[in-house]
């Protein structure tokens, strides 16, 4: 789930604990001026290859891949690389050489690119390049590829790098080929089927989930009011949501320190931009608007109180949208600001100017996005 990250350790005392998937523990720690989300391995969620793999390295990927699943790879690009490669074949025959499903091939000679393919019958594919070069000489890296659906979706050093449509089906992988100038620390593994459905295979960690008192969240669109059922530890099934945007729902319980709030989602190809809205039902005023702008590459943030909009903040180290993405985003309430992430890499901080935190209690959602999952605690 929160998979675009760096590990570590949490060091604030202000940190609580989800378990993910199928046991991966992810841990939102709270500091002065961050959002930090961490990974530690719990029972067999994340495999791992021994560390320094000897390259090339060519093995069995224990289970299926799946929409949900992730693979990190930890490494270091030497001096002297001229290119290096990962991909997941269909088997590890050498003549006829096995299909790669999936080509990911940085590339450090003249320009410096990743060059993404598939190879069919042994016959490559039509190339797609990628020129924002997130690799370094002599710099350590860590790739996280995430399966879903329909792509992959690749991050390098916790930011999006692309997108890689598939052309062969996901049955037929089952083995990881690393080749090139490359020093590979580790390699994981979280095999999930996160997509399968909607309901959340989370355990919770306020115990069982069973024993957790539904309640209602009341969601609206264009057409009718439906009711809806949202726990702490449940996320609202796929199939429930809203099919057109705006997406209006009243959170099962009002805003305040500690709370926190997950959208999951995708940004459509065309995408101009889309909006997350946390307010007031009752007098209507907007205390955090969030507006990622994919034409403009800004990631607008404000508050409109009493009839009127305050000042825009835009200041942003990296903009972490892009058209056809899959996204997660967590909202996160801190006694002073709201703190935001999105795919677990931490984004921005907005002061409350509304401070009535409690009088905060609907989620309103629109643009150019399809939403998949939104879940509060």
């Amino acid at each position: 789930m929160y998979h675009f990250l760096r590990t570590g350790a949490c060091r604030s005392s202000a940190a609580f604990q989800q378990k993910l998937h199928s046991g991966l523990l992810v841990a939102l720690c709270c500091s002065e001026d961050t959002l930090m989300i961490t990974f530690q391995s719990h029972h067999r969620a994340l495999s791992r290859i021994p560390c320094y793999t000897i390259i090339p390295y060519v093995g069995t990927i224990s289970e299926q891949l799946e929409p949900g699943t992730l693979i990190v790879l930890r490494g270091h690009v030497p001096s002297d690389s001229d290119r290096f490669q990962v991909d997941l074949q269909c088997g590890s025959s050498v003549k006829p050489r096995a299909d790669v499903a999936f080509h990911f091939n940085p590339r450090f000679r003249r320009a410096n690119c990743i060059v993404c393919n598939t190879l069919k019958n042994e016959k490559w594919g039509w190339e797609e390049i990628t020129y924002d070069m997130p690799f370094k000489k002599e710099k350590s890296f860590e790739i996280v590829i995430m399966v879903l659906k329909d792509k992959f979706q690749v991050a390098v050093n916790g930011k999006h790098t692309l997108i890689y449509a598939h052309r062969i089906s996901l049955e037929k992988i089952d083995t990881l080929g690393i080749y090139g100038k490359v020093i590979i620390h580790s390699v994981g593994f979280s095999f999930s089927s996160v997509q399968k459905s909607g309901v959340s295979q989370f355990p919770s960690n306020r115990g069982d989930i069973s024993k957790i008192v539904p309640r209602t969240v009341y969601t609206k669109s264009k057409g009718s009011p439906a009711n809806h059922t949202l726990t702490c530890a449940k996320i609202l099934p796929t199939d429930c949501l809203s099919k057109t945007l705006p997406f209006v729902a009243r959170l099962n319980s009002s805003m305040g320190p500690g709370r926190t709030v997950v959208i999951k989602g995708e940004v459509n190809t065309n995408a101009k931009g889309f909006a997350v809205d946390l307010l007031s039902g009752k007098s209507k005023d907007i205390a955090l608007h969030l507006n990622p702008r994919l034409n403009v590459k800004a990631f607008v943030r404000n508050s409109f109180l009493q009839q009127s909009w305050g000042e825009e903040e835009r200041n942003i180290t990296c903009f972490p949208f892009s058209p056809g993405m899959y996204f997660e985003m967590i909202i996160y309430c801190d006694v002073r600001e709201f703190k935001v992430a999105v795919n677990g890499v931490h984004s921005l901080e907005y002061r409350h100017r509304f401070k009535d935190l409690s009088d905060i209690d609907t989620l309103e959602i629109d643009g150019d996005i399809h939403l998949l999952e939104v879940r509060s605690w």
